[in-house]
């Protein structure tokens, strides 16, 4: 909870790069919505609206005028989304104004989500393009009124953003934004994640070129290079890392099965140890997929809570129609699925070529998919009812 007051700057947990805030019942509806629709960004809103379960969704509380919570957000974020109204959002940070290479973004969105408003720092600091990704993810129109917004490029630090990419190190965010607006040679390389990224009404700039790998990129020598991919990469492919930036697309899909009462820290450090071994990055998980018997094992509720991981699980019969290589009849004595991992992840991610067919570690078994990002993906939430059961244990523990 945080206690706002005059005159003092109040202590905030700063975990993602942007804040959102909202200060009305419907804005607090749409806030948590958004949270889950656009990862990147720390809640805020009023105690008077608090639901119970903040802590557990990292949801702050405040407790006070919003004007005196302002001076924090700025100070701490890139950039921040008000579903406030413009005129009150724009007299509250008129004092916090100090210079457009220093002040954070401002967006303002209306209490009903119809609208996204770049109010501040449009292009140095990033609003025009972070009202584009996130209108684009709500379904809202972006209000862009700056005459100069004509370059038509990749915003670098918000390449992804609305389908939850996230980058490995913002060291070369700078240099290579700078390469993509001085119009310099930029690689692009794509291994896995959403294609339709490109946001504009127009053919790419030509500095912009795909490469369909990076040892083609590394070969034309671009003065810049954007990677897409959930593969940590080798060191003979780090040369382009000299100037460049890797994005992790969420493309990974974890089929997890384990003995009840297994510890989410014997989970994690499966997860953690095999995804190493198979060289992919923790960045790039989408979802834990299994069978519904698993649906409130707490160590997987634990794990699951962590991360901000999706949540899939599926009846037996659903599980039994995927083909699995070494179905088994004692886990179908005990469960009546022919096998748990492999075809949870399977089935989640669309794609019946595993990364890994099974591994079995202790209490654990996982397997390992990547998201066919070419056909309908069926690893989403889950049902409401599920979702019900899932928090309802989650309070009483």
């Amino acid at each position: 909870m945080i206690n706002l007051q005059e005159g003092v700057i109040p202590k905030i947990e700063v975990k993602k790069p942007y804040a959102l805030v909202a200060i009305t019942k419907h804005g607090v509806s749409h806030a948590r919505q958004y949270k889950n629709q656009f990862p990147n960004v720390d809640v805020y809103y009023m105690k008077k609206f608090a639901r119970g379960d903040e802590d557990e969704q990292q949801i702050q509380l405040f407790d006070g005028t919003v004007r005196l919570l302002l001076p924090a957000l700025f100070k701490e974020y890139k950039a921040v989304i008000c579903i406030i109204s413009l005129g009150a959002v724009v007299r509250m940070i008129a004092p916090l104004l100090v210079d457009k290479k220093k002040d954070p973004a401002v967006l303002v969105i209306d209490d009903k989500g119809q609208y996204v408003i770049p109010v501040l720092s449009g292009h140095i600091g990033g609003a025009n393009d972070l009202a584009r990704e996130f209108a684009a993810v709500i379904g809202a129109l972006p209000v862009i009124t700056t005459a100069s917004d004509v370059q038509k490029t990749i915003p670098v630090d918000l390449f992804g953003a609305r389908f939850g990419w996230t980058w490995d190190s913002a060291d070369k965010l700078t240099p290579v934004s700078a390469a993509v607006v001085n119009e310099e040679p930029v690689a692009i390389i794509q291994e896995t994640g959403e294609r339709n990224w490109w946001m504009h009404d127009s053919v790419m700039p030509q500095n912009l070129t795909m490469y369909p790998s990076i040892q083609a990129a590394i070969d034309a020598r671009p003065n810049a290079s954007l990677i897409i991919t959930d593969r940590l990469l080798e060191a003979k492919e780090q040369v382009l890392l000299s100037n460049g930036v890797v994005y992790r697309p969420k493309s990974l899909v974890l089929g997890i099965g384990c003995n009840r009462g297994t510890s989410s820290a014997e989970i994690e450090a499966v997860i953690e140890d095999t995804l190493a071994e198979m060289g992919l990055s923790k960045k790039s998980v989408k979802a834990i997929a299994t069978i519904d018997l698993k649906k409130d094992e707490e160590g997987l509720l634990d794990v699951l809570a962590k991360n901000s991981w999706s949540f899939k699980v599926y009846t037996p019969a659903e599980l039994n129609e995927m083909p699995i290589i070494h179905p088994s009849d004692t886990v179908y004595k005990y469960t009546g699925a022919y096998g748990v991992s492999e075809p949870a992840a399977m089935r989640c991610a669309n794609n019946q070529a595993l990364l890994l067919e099974k591994k079995k570690s202790g209490n654990v078994t996982i397997s390992i998919a990547r998201i066919n990002f070419k056909g309908e993906n069926a690893c989403t939430e889950l049902s409401s009812l599920e979702q019900g059961v899932v928090l309802e244990k989650q309070r009483l523990r």
